[in-house]
């Protein structure tokens, strides 16, 4: 056996599941607040890289800025999809509001492709050095970025509802909406930036994902791609969703290692994740962390 590429397969599903875990927070945010799996989550991802792609390349500033001017754009765009988009259908039939994002997954995608095109752009050289040397390995900076980025995602989440006035808002609303009105506080403005704080982080990952593989339509595919680790960890965890992000990152890049090895199938990357989330809900059909709903008859 190749010990140092099974490490390199290692550090590389930790790095890549860190970037997963930030995105399955962002389903398990929207989905705690709303109880709405949002498919146009993917489409967020590619947006934010679009849009960053643009100010640096399009509109020349700097990366930092023009990242700065990304995370802006995307928080104001969730706020604004959801008043005027998502707002009217409160209080509708959860499936209506779910296909209604699956319409906006496409929407989005195809408004994409018609302002940048279908090719895939590469972002200009932002770093000095292309890679960092961990444990021996070459890592690329931009893997290197998204797991610094995750873990400072992890604690602004964690400080953001364990001590702000609105995230104990929004932690008050996901356990009971007609309660949490009762008691003043404004659901429709908790809903708004549940969407807002999803699409910014959302974002984060699309840019870099497209530093790494450029950018182009396929970004939405990781909205899919990620689901896995949205069950895995439990809908409605915070803490689940990074776990079920690493999970899924590990096992995905080890299973690419068995397969390159010894199996040679060529699709085991792809699939593994499905066969983890099946086997996840027949144990656990709650996910890791998720809340079991007993309901009494």
């Amino acid at each position: 056996m190749d010990w140092s590429l099974l490490l390199a397969f290692g550090v590389n599903g930790i790095l890549v599941g860190a970037l997963y875990g930030v995105v399955a927070m962002c389903f398990v945010l929207i989905y705690k607040a709303t109880q709405i799996l949002n498919f146009a989550q993917g489409e967020f991802l590619l947006i934010g890289a679009w849009i960053c792609w643009a100010t640096i390349v399009q509109f020349g500033l700097p990366f930092w800025l023009g990242f700065l001017v990304t995370l802006v754009f995307m928080f104001l765009f969730g706020v604004l999809l959801q008043m005027v988009v998502l707002r009217p259908m409160i209080g509708e039939p959860i499936i209506s509001v779910i296909m209604l994002t699956i319409g906006l997954s496409i929407v989005f995608r195809s408004a994409m492709n018609w302002i940048f095109g279908s090719h895939v752009r590469s972002f200009p050289a932002v770093f000095e050095t292309d890679h960092l040397e961990i444990l021996g390995l070459n890592v690329q900076m931009p893997y290197v970025l998204s797991f610094v980025l995750a873990i400072l995602v992890v604690v602004g989440f964690f400080l953001f509802f364990k001590y702000s006035r609105m995230g104990l808002a929004m932690r008050a609303t996901a356990f009971d909406q007609q309660v949490a009105q009762s008691l003043g506080v404004s659901v429709e403005r908790v809903f708004a930036l549940s969407w807002a704080i999803s699409a910014m982080a959302s974002a984060l990952a699309g840019v870099v994902i497209g530093m790494v593989n450029g950018v182009s339509s396929s970004l939405a595919i990781y909205g899919i791609k990620v689901f896995p680790a949205v069950i895995v960890g439990g809908l409605d965890s915070i803490v689940g969703g990074m776990v079920g992000g690493l999970i899924v990152g590990v096992i995905e890049n080890l299973a690419a290692f068995a397969d390159t090895q010894y199996l040679h199938w060529g699709n085991l990357l792809e699939i593994v994740p499905f066969y983890v989330l099946i086997i996840i809900l027949m144990v656990k059909p709650y996910g890791l962390f998720g809340t079991e709903d007993i309901e009494r008859i």
